[in-house]
Order: structure tokens, then sequence, then C-alpha cells
């Protein structure tokens, strides 16, 4: 089992940043890649950026490359997400995920077991 608890979601204006956090426990967090996941309302849940277990790649969604950066640190077993120059379009509720199988690029939601509860970002024009 693994328990994941995003934070550092809220509420700011266009063009802002926010930095969310994931804090994991239960299995060994430095052995599984990493994801960030967004769902706004209406919509599917869609990636946004993955981490390997080393930390050493990453990739990012069209959308959100350039903007976002995916971090981790496994001495705290935590996973970050970096958000800068935010758009209203960003609004969403953010879940972090550990990838059990497929490759870091591979962007299917059902490559990632555990989920967190998310962390809701709202970003006003």
């Amino acid at each position: 089992q693994v328990q994941l608890v995003e934070s550092g979601g809220g509420l700011v204006q266009a063009g802002d940043s926010l930095r969310l956090s994931c804090a994991a426990s239960g299995r060994t967090f430095s052995n599984y890649g990493m994801g960030w996941f967004r769902q706004a309302p209406g919509k599917e849940r869609e990636f946004v950026a993955a981490i390997t277990w080393s930390g050493g790649s990453t990739y990012y969604a069209d959308s959100v490359k350039g903007r976002f950066t995916i971090s981790r640190d496994n001495a705290k077993n935590t996973v970050y997400l970096q958000m800068n120059s935010l758009k209203p379009e960003d609004t969403a509720v953010y879940y972090c995920a550990v990838r059990f199988r497929g490759s870091y690029t591979d962007t299917d939601l059902n490559n990632y077991y555990y989920w967190g509860q998310g962390t809701q970002v709202t970003v006003s024009s």
C-alpha cells in the first residue's frame, strides 16, 4: 500500500505561481516513477507531468511544457509540481499518482495505481 497526500493548491490570479507537494508513505517511494494529473469540472482526468524514480528524466503535457516543473526528493518521500505563469485553463483538481508500469512518457493513467485525494487549483482571470 502507498498513501499519497497532495497539498499546496489554492486560489490565485493568472500569471501567479503555485507549488504542489505530494507526500508518500508506505512502500519504498524511491522505487517508483510518479506523475501528476488534473481533472477539470466536466472533463476527463488528464496527464500533466511525470518523473522517473531517480528524478533524472521528466515528461510534460504540451499544455504545461515550459511553465510547470516536476521534481522529487526521495529523502523526503515527496514529489513536487512547480506551476508558473498559471492560466485560467489550469483550473482543476490536481492528483499525484504512482506509476507501476509503462514508460514515464506513456501518459495513460491506467499505468498509475495509487492516487492521492487531490488538491484544488483555481486560477482567476
